[in-house]
């Protein structure tokens, strides 16, 4: 379905607007109205528009499906005739030089001669469709326009028409959203449900080996089908620790420094630069990590095990490379980096939320300005930084790209932060990005380690909210 009928929806709605309050304006004079002529106006254009909108909508979701029946309801006995995927591939390629496309494949006779007559069909279906959509939608409007100026009159209450159109719109979104996180939470446990029918949930919990892909032969070797995700977690909370231990730090100072000791111009200067980070997308984080910090990690620790241990040797005598460039604390720090803006920017609105009579009252009592930071401004702005810094967390455990291209694909219960692994997130993408048969363990295990996941993020929220609870303080 075609979009440019919009621009003719908006003036019909302007005119509308215009022609309603008009009209209130004209009949305001013979009794007191109820509402304001602008209000009226409002009223006429949302049932104008609004009509004309859902049948653009309703049009755009159904044409295709309708444009291919009945594409297929004319298509010649040879055509109908063929098997499934080699006929929906016929009318594909019919629909593409309907639109002056060129096909995908080369077609043999009698269907290399049928396809510019299909071609031609299925244009005219579409133009059909979509001129048949077109008036609708102004039957619609038009519809829609006739009954709310019938309805225009001095005792009527557009105003409170008009909010519950809002509060309907409100309600609507509020809806959709709950509706998606139960979609989204349903999904995850319908598959998960059918991968812990596979798999007890003890092993996939408590196991150390994860290994899911599946022997497809008896006698196939290296494919047992291990469902172990201890080190996985293992893997994504040193990584999110790491990270942490860079971000909360950095990010918390330099909020303490531009909300309490840096002057105007130096705040509007260093600010927009730090947030700058926040605009880096992640797959920049990890070229960053795999081409700059990992190399130069690398060269240093095994700089550092030939100073101090001397370091294994080859047969030439040469020593062994001991650290890779993929590493737990390659990403840790590079995604630690990618945080500070986000505990900063946080942390400092929060530390700025703190009335002004604290510190007055402080420094009135003769404190310094690092004892008021200390014991007045970092106490009352507590329950707000430990949220901010749970936030950040949450975020770490969830970052995909930076520890795909960083951290490596091993799967090695370790807390050695010079070592390979895995996350959750990474096994999550590369289960559901390869070949693997839908229903099998292997493809169904990122549902479970999806679900698994969701929950401990869950678990870190709850905590966050039960901290902020417990140490908030109200300030008149």
């Amino acid at each position: 379905m075609s979009w440019t009928f919009l621009p003719i929806v908006i003036v019909l709605a302007v005119l509308a607007f215009i022609g309603g309050r008009a009209v209130a304006m004209r009949r305001a004079r013979v009794a007191k109205a109820h509402s304001r002529p602008e209000q009226h106006g409002l009223y006429a254009l949302i049932w104008v528009a609004v009509p004309a909108l859902v049948v653009l909508i309703v049009v755009s979701l159904f044409a295709a499906s309708f444009e291919h029946r009945l594409l297929a309801a004319g298509a010649p006995a040879e055509v109908t005739a063929l098997e499934p995927i080699r006929k929906e591939a016929f009318f594909a390629d019919a629909r593409r030089l309907g639109a002056g496309q060129r096909t995908q494949q080369a077609w043999e006779q009698p269907f290399a001669g049928m396809l510019p007559v299909e071609g031609q069909r299925a244009a005219r279906i579409g133009q059909t469709v979509d001129f048949a959509g077109i008036v609708a939608a102004l039957l619609a409007a038009v519809l829609g326009g006739l009954f709310v100026f019938s309805q225009i009159r001095p005792d009527l209450r557009a105003r409170n028409r008009v909010e519950g159109w809002v509060v309907g719109v409100l309600f609507t979104c509020s809806a959709l959203a709950v509706l998606t996180t139960v979609g989204i939470i349903a999904s995850l446990l319908f598959d998960a449900t059918r991968f812990f029918a596979a798999v007890p949930i003890q092993e996939f919990l408590f196991g150390t080996q994860w290994s899911p892909q599946i022997a497809i032969r008896a006698d196939q070797v290296g494919s047992s089908g291990a469902f172990g995700a201890l080190p996985l977690f293992a893997g994504t909370f040193l990584i999110m620790l790491i990270a942490m231990a860079v971000a909360a730090p950095i990010g918390l100072f330099s909020a303490i420094y531009l909300s309490e000791y840096a002057g105007p111009a130096v705040r509007a200067i260093v600010k927009p630069l730090l947030e700058i980070l926040a605009g880096v997308p992640t797959v920049v984080y990890g070229f960053f990590a795999a081409l700059t910090v990992g190399p130069a990690l690398r060269a240093f620790f095994n700089r550092i095990g030939e100073l101090l241990v001397g370091g294994p040797l080859d047969s030439l005598g040469q020593h062994l490379v001991t650290v890779q460039n993929q590493m737990a604390l390659t990403a840790g720090l590079v995604m630690g980096i990618m945080l500070i803006p986000f505990v900063s920017s946080l942390s400092d609105d929060i530390i700025n939320a703190v009335p002004q009579t604290l510190r007055d009252g402080s420094y009135a009592m003769g404190a310094t300005r690092s004892e008021t930071v200390k014991r007045v401004i970092l106490p009352a702005a507590l329950p707000g930084v430990v949220a901010a810094l749970m936030l950040a967390i949450s975020r770490a455990i969830g970052e995909t790209m930076i520890v795909t291209m960083a951290a490596g694909a091993q799967a090695n219960l370790t807390a050695n932060p010079l070592d390979t692994v895995t996350t959750v997130t990474y096994q999550i993408v590369t289960l559901l990005t390869g070949d693997s048969a839908f229903d099998t363990p292997t493809t169904l295990s990122a549902f479970g380690l999806g679900l698994t996941l969701f929950v401990v993020t869950l678990v870190l929220n709850v905590i966050a909210l039960s901290i902020v609870r417990k140490y908030r303080e109200q300030y008149d």
